[in-house]
């Protein structure tokens, strides 16, 4: 009898699981995930599996399990300011908001330095559509439990969501202005690296 409870409170786990649902017109990070969550475990040491693609691992970054269930993955990336984080995030094909809604939400993350502001780009690769922000200066807290507790200054924070087939992914680094200022050549290319 109690064997069959385990299973039956699992299955009750694994449905709720499942059964998260999404608007429109919600942003990545303040919505719950589709059951795709668990996709990463079918990749290899180089490639981060993500749901409908793949994209290539930077050498030496450390990924481990997400400390969220919104998270889809996540990687610790060390350099010489300290450490920085990047997160994925995945919400089902469609899922997650408009780019320009969740570019302008993580810009808003980060108070720019005096005579900085955001910077926009974007390219395409291989039918997909890379679309990127970069803005410098002071993280603040989020007030959804991600963010830090306190504002921090020197830090910088890279933002890529990725529109293609089955998608979008979204993609975000913050931490210490010059440890994700060197992780942003790795960033790129393992953007580019989507297929």
């Amino acid at each position: 009898m109690q064997k069959l409870g385990y299973v039956f409170l699992a299955t009750i786990i694994i449905t709720g699981m499942g059964c998260a649902g999404e608007a429109p017109e919600t942003t990545a990070e303040s919505s719950a995930p589709s059951a795709a969550a668990g996709s990463a475990s079918a990749e290899s040491a180089d490639v981060l599996a993500l749901p409908g693609a793949t994209v290539d691992r930077p050498e030496g970054w450390v990924f481990g399990q997400p400390s969220s269930s919104m998270r889809l993955a996540e990687a610790e990336i060390p350099g010489p300011g300290g450490p920085a984080l990047l997160t994925v995030f995945f919400f089902g094909a469609g899922g997650g908001g408009e780019v320009d809604a969740n570019l302008q939400r993580w810009a808003g993350q980060v108070e720019p330095d005096d005579g900085s502001a955001p910077v926009r780009g974007g390219f395409t690769v291989d039918g997909f559509t890379v679309s990127t922000i970069e803005v410098e200066g002071t993280l603040l807290p989020s007030g959804m439990g991600t963010g830090p507790a306190e504002p921090v200054p020197g830090s910088k924070l890279l933002g890529a969501v990725i529109e293609g087939p089955g998608g979008p992914w979204f993609f975000k680094i913050t931490g210490p202005e010059e440890t994700v200022s060197a992780a942003a050549g790795s960033f790129d290319e393992m953007l580019r690296s989507i297929r």
